[in-house]
């Protein structure tokens, strides 16, 4: 354990091992929840190297794994974290059980629907959300109300709203529909509902907002609540120097996430015959033989379903046989 410059601190770590985010894990060292060589730490004011013994909650920190980027397509309605105090729906309960431990890269608004970046690394989210990054996030914007093209254009210069400066913006208007219009609003920003933000400050409510890049990743094809991992080879391309400043690992391992365990009840079910109606022979078989076996009624006839007498049409609104009218000469 380091008190030095060398190493790295002890948050940072933890964020690498894809455990959690650097904020994540300083509010568990504070928490007493991390050890250090045996030592519970109070502060995130530490370095450690490779020889170093972490523990979090009495269980050594995990091997790194290599650096993972996955494309999720967030529906409306669902929560931008991993656990909510008011109980609603989140992002990381929706996601595919198989899946690392993951992070998002930003968080996109309950309401908000569209592409957000998730990574089992904490040194490439906290790299890809830094304003100074400049990545492009480019969104679809339905809004209630009028704008015109010189108002938005208006934009690119920049906005002050309730004492908050919102950097250049690039806006065009696509298509007016009805009392709606839809537009293209590309931020580098990406301060906290900065695009509806800046609509009301114009006369428009927004309704609809869907985020269709970020970056150089796009939405593309992928449908409503699925998820799709960039390629190695590709994120290593697309990220470039950022890849460095990030200190990603492309080279580590990759752990599969076994599927979580079924209950014990659940699997000595399945492992039973299939279960049958006590006191009934025929269930199980078609529908047909189950009728051929079924024994006769007292009164000889084989069941109610095979002696049906025939009836009367009816007429469909059921008001008696339908009547029959002389046929038209």
């Amino acid at each position: 354990m380091t008190e030095g410059k060398t190493g790295e601190r002890i948050a940072k770590v933890i964020a690498r091992a894809g455990l959690a985010s650097r904020r994540e894990a300083e509010v568990w060292i504070a928490a007493g929840r991390v050890a250090v060589n045996g030592k519970v730490i109070a502060s995130p004011a530490l370095n450690v190297t490779g020889a170093d013994r972490i523990a979090v909650d009495g269980e050594p920190l995990r091997t790194r794994e290599r650096t993972r980027l996955f494309l999720y397509n967030k529906p409306r309605g669902l929560v931008t974290t991993h656990s909510d105090p008011q109980g609603r729906p989140t992002i990381f309960r929706a996601l595919p059980k198989n899946l690392p431990r993951l992070i998002s890269v930003g968080r996109l608004d309950l309401n908000t629907e569209g592409l957000l970046l998730l990574t089992n690394d904490g040194g490439l989210a906290r790299v890809l959300e830094l304003p100074a990054t400049g990545w492009l996030r480019r969104y679809r914007v339905r809004a209630f109300g009028r704008v015109t093209q010189e108002a938005l254009e208006r934009l690119r210069n920049g906005v002050n709203i309730g004492g908050v400066h919102y950097g250049s913006i690039e806006a065009s208007l696509d298509r007016q529909q009805g009392s709606n219009v839809w537009l293209t609003f590309a931020v580098r920003e990406g301060k906290n509902r900065e695009v509806r933000k800046v609509l009301e400050s114009l006369g428009l409510k927004v309704n609809r907002l869907i985020r269709v890049s970020f970056g150089p990743f796009q939405i593309g094809e992928l449908a409503d609540g699925a998820v799709e991992e960039v390629k190695t080879a590709s994120l290593r391309e697309q990220l470039g120097p950022l890849a460095a400043q990030a200190g990603c690992d492309f080279e580590a391992p990759i752990v599969e996430q076994e599927p979580p365990a079924r209950h014990p009840d659940v699997r000595a079910r399945n492992a039973r015959e299939p279960r049958r109606m006590a006191g009934h022979k025929d269930v199980g078989r078609s529908s047909f033989e189950g009728r051929l076996r079924r024994p006769p009624h007292e009164d000889g006839s084989k069941s109610a379903h095979h002696d049906r007498k025939k009836r009367a049409p009816r007429d469909r609104r059921g008001g008696g046989p339908r009547p029959k009218y002389p046929r038209q000469k």
